[in-house]
């Protein structure tokens, strides 16, 4: 397998990896667990189901890790398109992994409050329930402001991809459409919060351009150049 096609191939196996963690965390987990404005009962939802809160915790930490592990296979993909670019790439990258890991933080300071440890004693139930959710909506808001970085990576990423000649030009414009669709989230949720979710709904289908790019690199790899008889004699 030519090394261009075996790098392509990692790093769409890496970006597939990131649909096991994502939805379990950022989907699943709070559909069910949380309940909007009700603290006590969002509190006994975790409570009871205290694993599956935990392991969204660890969904949470290990999607970052897949996203560091992502970037760096993407830049030895697409370094030699334009080191600059693809260096932005990944500390763009970087930065949006710490955003993720200290807002995990917030989880597991609700699971505290919601425990009620000896230290806690001063508050009673009531209080410690709307304090965890005030740490469970931190969280909630913490994933929207990452969404900006979520989409700035995306940027450098479509632009190597466009310029890269073995990946699909068309791709790596979707790419950089996708980090606007992102940005635009990211300033809806800050100031219009109430439109986010139409907002949200309407920005779908520029927000698969990950899903194009992830697909394309699992399956088909990257284009490599056709060596003529003559060239290679040369």
């Amino acid at each position: 397998m030519h090394p261009t096609v075996k790098a392509a191939r990692i790093a769409g196996a890496i970006y597939a990896s990131m649909v096991v963690t994502g939805p379990f965390s950022l989907i699943y987990v709070p559909n069910k667990l949380i309940v909007r404005g009700d603290a006590a009962a969002t509190a006994d939802n975790i409570l009871a189901h205290e694993t599956m809160f935990r392991l969204s915790i660890l969904a949470d930490l290990v999607g970052q890790v897949i996203f560091i592990c992502l970037a760096i296979a993407l830049y030895r993909l697409l370094s030699s398109v334009n080191k600059i670019w693809a260096a932005l790439m990944v500390a763009l990258v970087l930065v949006s992994a710490a955003v993720g890991f200290l807002n995990t933080l917030n989880n597991i300071g609700a699971l505290t409050l919601f425990h009620g440890a000896d230290f806690l004693a001063v508050f009673d139930k009531p209080q410690r329930d709307a304090l965890g959710m005030l740490f469970v909506r931190l969280h909630s808001q913490g994933i929207l402001i990452d969404e900006m970085f979520w989409g700035l990576w995306l940027f450098p990423f479509g632009l190597l991809v466009f310029r890269s000649g073995f990946l699909p030009r068309i791709i790596g414009v979707w790419l950089m459409i996708n980090c606007f669709g992102y940005v635009v989230l990211s300033v809806i949720a800050l100031f219009f919060h109430e439109y986010y979710g139409q907002a949200f709904n309407w920005l779908q289908p520029i927000l698969f351009g990950e899903l194009a790019i992830m697909l394309w690199l699992l399956i088909k790899g990257a284009k490599v150049p056709v060596v003529t008889t003559t060239a290679a004699a040369a």
